[in-house]
C-alpha cells in the first residue's frame, strides 16, 4: 500500500475521527443534538454509521442507527409538543412559552416505528390556567407518535412516585435505556 493511496488516507481519517471522538468522550465535551445527547458520524468505504450517546448523571448509553436513536428537537417538533400538551389540558398552545430547559428528550424507536418525547411545558406568566396545569401530575409530559400519526400526550409528573400512579403508557426498553431512565418508568430520574 502506497503512503498516499486512497485506502491509507481513509484509514488515517478513520483513526483521527476515532481518536477525536474518544478524546471528546474522555474530556466530557460533545456536540449536543438533543437534550443530553451527542452524535458522532463516521464514514468508512462509502458506508455511514451514526452513534448517539446520551449522558445523564454520569452514565452514558449509545444506540447505533439500527436501534433507537436520539433526535434533534427542532422548532417544529417543539411547537408540536407544546400543542399536544396544551390539547391534553384543553388550553390554547399560546398559553405556553415553550419546553422546560434541560428536561426535553426526543427519540425514534424503529422496532415499534414510534417517536417518543418527554418534556415539561413552560406556562405563560399571563395564564393562570397554564400555570396550574404544570403542577403535580402535569409537571412532566410523555409524548408518543406513530410515523404517520399525531402526538399523544400523557401526564406523568407523579407517575411511579409513592403519591402517584403507574405509568399510563409503556415506554419501550430501548428508549428508556437510550435516555438513561429506569426500567418500566416514564419520566427522568431527576424528577422527584
Amino acid at each position: 500500500m502506497r503512503i498516499g493511496s486512497p485506502m491509507r488516507i481513509g484509514l488515517i481519517a478513520m483513526v483521527v475521527v476515532g481518536a477525536t471522538g474518544l478524546a471528546a468522550c474522555s474530556s466530557g465535551s460533545s456536540t449536543p443534538t438533543s437534550q443530553g445527547a451527542a452524535t458522532t458520524t463516521s464514514t468508512t468505504a462509502g458506508a455511514t454509521s451514526s452513534t448517539t450517546s446520551t449522558s445523564t448523571a454520569g452514565s452514558t448509553t449509545s444506540a447505533t442507527s439500527a436501534g433507537a436513536q436520539n433526535l434533534v428537537v427542532t422548532d417544529d417538533i417543539r411547537s408540536q409538543l407544546v400543542a399536544a400538551g396544551a390539547a391534553l389540558n384543553s388550553i390554547p398552545a399560546s398559553d405556553y412559552t415553550g419546553l422546560q430547559p434541560g428536561e426535553t428528550y426526543y427519540a425514534y424507536d424503529p422496532a415499534t416505528q414510534t417517536y417518543w418525547a418527554g418534556a415539561g411545558l413552560v406556562p405563560s406568566p399571563a395564564s393562570m390556567q397554564a400555570q396550574v396545569s404544570v403542577q403535580d401530575d402535569g409537571a412532566y409530559l410523555l409524548f408518543q407518535r406513530s410515523q404517520s400519526g399525531s402526538w399523544k400526550a400523557y401526564d406523568v409528573g407523579l407517575a411511579g412516585t409513592p403519591d402517584g400512579t403507574a405509568c399510563p403508557v409503556a415506554v419501550p426498553a430501548a428508549i428508556l435505556g437510550l435516555w438513561s431512565w429506569g426500567p418500566a418508568t416514564c419520566r427522568p430520574p431527576t424528577l422527584r
